[in-house]
């Protein structure tokens, strides 16, 4: 096991839990602002942790401007006294409505967000004109995921158009998401990401040409914002998120970036079935199961482990050391999607120098706080 992840006073820890390397993370974040060149290029994605305390981390490196999927992120991120956040999911239904709230309540944050459809956009401008008060709207691009945004060409255009001109919306810029590159090849990567920014970039102009402002263009994610970094260009955003903590999917699929899983879950053996099974308290309620079952976690002390099967509240492994293994023993596994992980746990055990430092509140794990 890497040193880094000892933990001294485990004992105390009921599991399965969420034990996040203090240490870790600020190394990972380091990494970042260094990537980036300036901790004022960046907009990290506060999707995964969802932690205050790692928000005032940022920002005691210099990182101001925030992005977030959900409005109790946002809520979050206001109520730790951020003043710049990108609400960048598409709002529609009630949303709308919680965007003027928001703004209302919150007058002193800066708060922005995406559209791809001309009939939320008409939406959200008649609710912020009925509060008086505006809201920056960032056009979402569809760079090739095909999930959310709209493709480049005359009816994006004509989108951008439409929020100019709508009362109540400030025209915020680009969204530009490509989360369909990952590539683990990096030149192959690079050159995918280059096509993406030329494109972007050709578009940017032709709406500056058309007397549009553009004030930013929020770009890229984990596996790709390291090569947005690169351009010379100064409305830039680089959206890094799952990066902070790191994970097992992220480092197989990125091998060129050079972060450290964080947080890990703590889980302990409840159980010897047969001679060569090991049974933990790790079921897929502890864990994020997006990833098909016997690949959702890896255990760094166990590196011939076949997890065989999962429950909602067990997870049984197959080992030929399985005789070392006693009910009650403790055992460190890192997920390999962190993100819904870190989401399925009310809160963190924090460690630093080996020691549980305390408790963080994964406080915006759910879909909404107060508004």
């Amino acid at each position: 096991m890497d040193p880094r992840y000892a933990i001294v006073e485990a004992g105390q820890i009921i599991t399965p839990a969420l034990v996040v390397f203090r240490d870790i993370v600020m190394q990972n974040m380091q990494e970042i602002v260094r990537i980036a060149k300036s901790p004022l290029r960046l907009r990290p994605h506060v999707k995964t942790h969802k932690m205050r305390e790692i928000v005032e981390m940022q920002v005691s490196m210099g990182i101001t401007k925030h992005k977030c999927s959900t409005f109790a992120e946002a809520e979050m991120l206001a109520n730790a006294g951020i003043k710049d956040v990108c609400l960048a999911y598409n709002l529609v239904g009630p949303n709308i409505s919680r965007a003027a709230k928001f703004v209302e309540r919150f007058a002193d944050v800066a708060l922005s967000i995406t559209a791809d459809h001309r009939q939320p956009i008409a939406d959200l401008g008649l609710a912020m004109a009925a509060t008086g008060c505006t809201i920056d709207v960032l056009l979402d691009i569809d760079t090739g995921q095909h999930r959310t945004g709209v493709p480049i060409g005359s009816a994006a255009a004509d989108l951008y158009g439409q929020i100019v001109s709508t009362r109540g919306l400030n025209a915020g810029g680009l969204h530009v998401y490509d989360g369909q590159n990952h590539q683990t090849d990096l030149a192959e990567r690079t050159s995918a990401v280059d096509a993406v920014w030329q494109t972007v970039t050709n578009f940017r102009n032709e709406l500056v040409n058309c007397g549009w402002p553009v004030p930013r263009i929020v770009a890229g994610g984990t596996g790709s914002f390291s090569i947005y970094a690169e351009k010379d260009e100064k409305i830039l955003e680089l959206s890094p998120g799952t990066c902070v903590f790191s994970d097992v999917g992220y480092s197989e699929m990125f091998p060129d970036l050079d972060f450290t899983p964080a947080a890990l879950v703590l889980t302990r053996v409840i159980s010897k079935p047969i001679s060569n099974r090991v049974t933990f308290d790790l079921g897929y309620k502890a864990v994020a199961s997006d990833s098909p079952a016997g690949t959702r976690l890896t255990f760094p002390d166990i590196p011939d482990a076949k997890q065989v099967l999962q429950n909602e509240e067990h997870l049984v492994i197959e080992t030929i050391d399985s005789e070392r293994f006693q009910p009650g023993q403790e055992q460190l596994a890192i997920p390999r999607h962190v993100c819904p992980t870190t989401a399925l746990h009310k809160e963190a055990f924090v460690i630093s120098d080996g020691k549980v430092a305390g408790r963080w509140e994964v406080a915006a794990r759910d879909r909404w706080l107060t508004i």
